[in-house]
């Protein structure tokens, strides 16, 4: 693996901050000890956990108003893999990067790999684009993908759809992730069900076309941008879709996709016991679909979802093998900053969850003891993990604190020096 920051950098931030680290860890071990848990057991399960990064999420997002870029934006594909690169070195959680197809398309896919490896990447799930027109193509998506009325339009769909298995069977991934943004704005715009039989006849093409060791996710949405109705709008369709499929079909959760105060953690333990949870797309919300960075407004709910997967993994349910990923949109910030704080609040949520003690949880739930079964989840979230985070990087050769490392580094100044400025523009996300 090629490191793009330098390992004295990060040597001297981490030899600044070993010994407290060390005294953390050890007093962090004995309070844990003393509840039963075994703290390096932990560490290790969060030392070998991973959560893919999107190529898409190293760019400033935007509204619908207005993009912002910030310095040292990155022009393609093979600079999205060296910011990527970055975060993972950090961090040590972000093994793998999942493309956007055509955003990340390229002439030459034995190059992209060959990237990939020397930056000790590999690639995740595919994600397909029906949601936008891209320049030449034949059909346009405005009113429609793979539920369009139009014959040609779907077919061009999935066509799309086909040739990102193609691409990503040449990059080493096994999944392909479908998110459409087709639906309706008016009343009476579109006929429910013939719609939805159009979009299923599509999907059932796409999924003829799936190498037998892949996995397709489909992803439903509330709402966005088709305001009145959407075609796959919330985990129920989904799971019928899933079910339609076939057994290569699973169905994909994004944290910010619901309506507000929905219980996002017992649809995910409803997947689950059906065997069709496929993945996440992790970021959090305030008000609807605002991919933000991960943990930002609700960890108390990412962790409560990472209860129910720490419990799937403790009683091996039966088909549990979700994808992980994080799916956010950064406007204000700088973006390997906030993947690389929003992967280690994925990693807090589950060494939180791995600290429940779940024989006493089950007690208080046979007994229907509603305040005691709550305090034993809040006694783990309440917990300061950092030390379990922080001395799992570092034995992976990560950094202590991956954003004062990075700074320290100075690299976000040196690509704003090698990449040209980026004018501002309209909405949307790179």
């Amino acid at each position: 693996m090629t490191p793009i920051i330098s390992t004295s950098v990060l040597d001297a931030d981490n030899a600044a901050r070993r010994d407290a680290l060390g005294r953390d860890y050890e007093s962090l071990g004995e309070r844990l000890s003393r509840r039963g848990i075994d703290i390096d057991a932990v560490k290790n399960k969060v030392a070998a956990y991973g959560v893919a990064v999107p190529s898409w999420g190293v760019g400033s997002g935007g509204t619908r108003f207005a993009r912002f870029p910030g310095a040292g934006e990155p022009r393609n594909i093979f600079d999205k893999l060296e910011d990527c690169a970055v975060i993972h070195q950090l961090t040590r959680a972000t093994p793998a990067v999942s493309l956007h197809i055509p955003w990340d398309k390229v002439s030459d896919l034995k190059e992209l790999k060959e990237k990939g490896t020397a930056l000790g990447l590999t690639f995740d799930a595919m994600n397909s684009n029906t949601f936008s027109d891209a320049p030449g193509q034949a059909h346009s998506y405005k009113f429609g993908s793979l539920s369009h009325t139009d014959a040609a339009t779907r077919r061009q769909a999935i066509e799309h759809n086909l040739e990102c298995i193609e691409i990503g069977t040449a990059l080493g991934s096994r999944a392909l992730t479908v998110w459409i943004g087709d639906g309706s704005n008016f009343p009476g715009q579109s006929h429910f069900t013939r719609t939805f039989e159009r979009y299923l006849d599509s999907m059932k093409a796409v999924y003829a076309g799936l190498p037998n060791d892949w996995r397709v996710f489909t992803e439903h949405k509330m709402f966005e941008p088709a305001f009145y109705s959407t075609v796959v709008q919330d985990w129920g369709t989904n799971y019928l879709i899933a079910r339609e499929l076939g057994p290569k079909a699973f169905c994909l959760v994004d944290l910010g996709h619901h309506a507000p105060n929905v219980n996002i953690e017992m649809i995910v333990a409803r997947l689950i016991q059906f065997k069709k949870l496929g993945g996440f797309h992790f970021n959090d919300s305030k008000y609807g679909d605002d991919d933000l960075d991960t943990g930002s407004i609700d960890p108390y709910r990412l962790f409560l979802v990472f209860n129910e997967l720490v419990d799937a993994e403790a009683r091996a349910a039966d088909g549990f093998d979700p994808a992980h990923m994080l799916d956010q949109s950064h406007n204000v910030t700088d973006p390997i900053e906030s993947l690389m704080t929003s992967a280690m609040e994925v990693g807090r949520a589950y060494a939180q969850a791995l600290i429940v003690d779940r024989s006493a949880l089950a007690g208080f739930q046979e007994d229907n003891d509603a305040l005691m079964a709550s305090e034993t989840l809040k006694a783990a979230f309440r917990t300061d993990v950092e030390p379990i985070l922080s001395m799992a990087r570092l034995e992976n050769g990560g950094a202590i604190a991956p954003v004062a490392a990075y700074r320290a580094s100075g690299y976000r100044a040196r690509v704003a020096a090698e990449r040209p400025a980026v004018a501002g523009g309209g909405g949307g996300i790179v």
